[in-house]
């Protein structure tokens, strides 16, 4: 493998869970900052409500501040109709769909079943797709949920599969509470990439147990190029209690790059991007990289 692509998902899944709201302007930062590192695809903010997500609020500011440059791609998340119908008011290029793979989980979280979440996003891709937009569809839960425990695999499969055929450009595979394990997230994968192109698929782990780095070097092995990560480390899930953020980017970036994989990042400025927000929000920077890398340099 001689390249990987990097999906940050820090402004939107990163911050969306911080109790500090940060300001539009802060946020641009950021993003102009991670466009700078070099990476292509950076997932902005969330059209949801903002009762539910108070952090994602200032929605629309965000999307009409965003940079225009060649070849990056900032999608958004789009939970609904109305979302949709709002993301394209503002001429957005890349939305993002999310189901779960457990059905306790998809109704504390979205209030919809499997099922009724398949039908409503099938509908929204279709529009979509025929917008001319691209389309991300996240599976959550994965190698487990907070509700139920372990998730069959069959099931992940079942969910990535409707996403998939209903349009979806790449599907995210998401460990949302970090149980996964290499062996666990190499069988998931290997499952799923039975029914879909492994150059569609992309791995999405939290670092709960320490073990996102591992899970993601596993799913390399079966060829999969697309990883998202969180720079910083930031992030969390507000339904399953104890889950920690996304791996860090700089931890994905520094692994591939002394791997001999290609990811077009400049680590150094990465690590400046995560640290300019982490000083922000008065928080601690959880990735091991940057801390350690950002001694060395003082």
């Amino acid at each position: 493998m001689s390249s990987v692509k990097i999906v940050e998902v820090g402004p939107r899944d990163g911050l969306q869970n911080e109790k500090t709201v940060v300001p539009t302007d802060i946020k641009m930062e950021l993003i102009q900052r991670l466009v700078a590192s070099g990476i292509q695809t950076i997932e902005t903010t969330s059209f949801v409500s903002p009762k539910w997500v108070p952090q994602m609020a200032d929605h629309e500011a965000v999307v009409k501040a965003l940079p225009q440059v060649n070849n990056v791609h900032f999608p958004v998340l789009v939970p609904n109709q109305k979302g949709l119908e709002n993301a394209l008011a503002c001429k957005v290029k890349d939305i993002a769909v999310f189901a779960a793979a457990s059905e306790t989980f998809s109704q504390k979280n979205i209030n919809r079943s499997i099922s009724e979440s398949l039908q409503e996003f099938s509908a929204i891709t279709h529009q979509a797709v025929q917008r001319g937009l691209r389309v991300r569809g996240y599976v959550s839960c994965t190698l487990g949920c907070p509700y139920e425990g372990h998730v069959p695999i069959t099931q992940v499969v079942k969910v990535a599969s409707a996403l998939y055929r209903s349009g979806c450009d790449e599907i995210s595979l998401g460990d949302t509470i970090g149980v996964g394990t290499p062996k666990t997230a190499y069988a998931m994968l290997k499952a799923v990439a039975s029914e879909i192109p492994i150059e569609k698929l992309a791995v999405h782990f939290h670092d709960t147990y320490g073990q996102a780095l591992a899970n993601v070097f596993a799913c390399l092995e079966l060829g999969v190029k697309t990883v998202d990560s969180s720079v910083a480390g930031l992030g969390g899930c507000p339904y399953a209690k104890g889950a920690t953020g996304n791996v860090a980017t700089e931890e994905v970036v520094y692994m591939l790059q002394g791997s001999g994989i290609h990811t077009g990042v400049n680590l150094d400025k990465l690590i400046q991007a995560g640290q300019f927000i982490c000083q922000y929000l008065n928080i601690s920077n959880k990735s091991k990289v940057a801390i350690a890398m950002l001694a060395k340099n003082s």
